[in-house]
């Protein structure tokens, strides 16, 4: 698989008022606790489920006689904040040790850390470069993030990263997930970026608190899915442009922004038996093809009426239009799904 999205914990040292999923947020006392509990019991079982070579075959790349090219993939982890004591000392570390050691004879990895950069220091840095951190992506630089709602502030935090990250030796490259295939794997890098305009997220998925709090701008006209971080691909497993998300629990989804459910959990299941059972299902097609408008297509939802259900209001009465929002409702109201989030009327 090109790329795995892991959501390692929950736990954040902000309450973002743009972020995707409510669960993203500080914790404190045994609520911590359980949380860093639950993580670091499930990232074995999680990991003993991965594929067994975290390789990919690029059709846009062949071999002289035509057949794919054979390129490493890469697993970011992600929170939340990793870099968080709790997460990076009791989950992270260990987890990018456990993932070298099962890759390094095997094909190889990229391993990489995703941050909201703040929280990096130079005793960090070589800690995570120790544990075989292939590229730090940094993805804080906007004015959601506390602290950082100016532009002097971002270009002062950019600057300091700079040269934290240079010093190390690290260079700078292109701040989209599916753009590592074009580094070497040999050298280290890192990234630059945040919800701004000129991102693929910048007009925020319709989800959590993005949603709750109105930032969403996204329209009909923006298909998350049929990009990266979206579902684009993402049954093509052994293919480029494959990516899934895992949560800390081990479950499944086929983009960031998550389907109402997951489509399986890695604590009991392989992941290529979860994505080869799915193979055929007009639900997952649609989604792995990019048109999430036809998912339902095969249970009585044509094209228009999926397009209907794709509105929600916000708190204040304003109407959202967005395919995410009609995927949700397909999953509620036709795959079972269970009704989570924003709790506010649909049109």
């Amino acid at each position: 698989m090109e790329s795995i999205y892991w959501v390692v914990s929950w736990y954040c040292h902000r309450t973002c008022p743009h972020c995707y999923d409510e669960r993203f947020r500080p914790y404190v006392g045994a609520q911590l606790e359980s949380l860093v509990k639950e993580a670091a019991s499930a990232y074995p079982e999680i990991v003993r489920n991965l594929p067994a070579r975290m390789t990919y075959l690029d059709a846009a790349d062949p071999f002289a006689d035509g057949r794919p090219s054979e390129k490493v993939g890469s697993i970011i982890l992600a929170g939340g904040e990793v870099l968080t004591d709790p997460v990076r000392e009791r989950i992270l570390y260990p987890l990018l040790s456990l993932l070298h050691d099962r890759y390094e004879a095997n094909g190889g990895v990229k391993l990489v850390v995703q941050t909201t950069g703040d929280l990096l220091t130079d005793g960090i840095l070589e800690e995570l470069l120790d544990h075989h951190v292939w590229m730090i992506s940094v993805s804080g630089l906007d004015g959601f993030h506390k602290g950082l709602e100016t532009e002097e502030a971002r270009e002062a935090l950019r600057t300091k990263l700079v040269g934290l990250l240079e010093a190390r030796g690290l260079v700078l490259h292109a701040p989209l997930a599916k753009d590592a295939r074009d580094a070497p794997d040999s050298g280290r890098y890192y990234q630059l970026w945040g919800a701004t305009p000129d991102t693929w997220i910048g007009k925020l998925w319709p989800r959590g608190r993005g949603f709750s709090n109105e930032l969403t701008t996204a329209t009909l006209a923006d298909n998350f899915c049929n990009r990266w971080s979206g579902g684009l691909n993402f049954l093509a497993h052994r293919y480029a442009g494959s990516e899934v998300s895992i949560d800390p629990s081990g479950d499944v989804y086929p983009c960031c922004p998550k389907t109402r459910s997951p489509v399986g959990n890695l604590r009991n299941r392989k992941l290529e038996e979860i994505l080869d059972g799915l193979a055929g299902n007009p639900v997952y097609e649609a989604i792995s093809m990019g048109h999430p408008e036809r998912m339902g297509l095969a249970h009585g939802w044509s094209v228009e009426r999926f397009l209907e259900n794709s509105t929600i209001v916000t708190p204040s009465g304003r109407t959202v239009r967005n395919l995410c929002v009609g995927c949700d409702r397909f999953h509620q109201d036709v795959l079972g799904a269970p009704v989570t989030g924003e709790g506010v009327d649909r049109k």
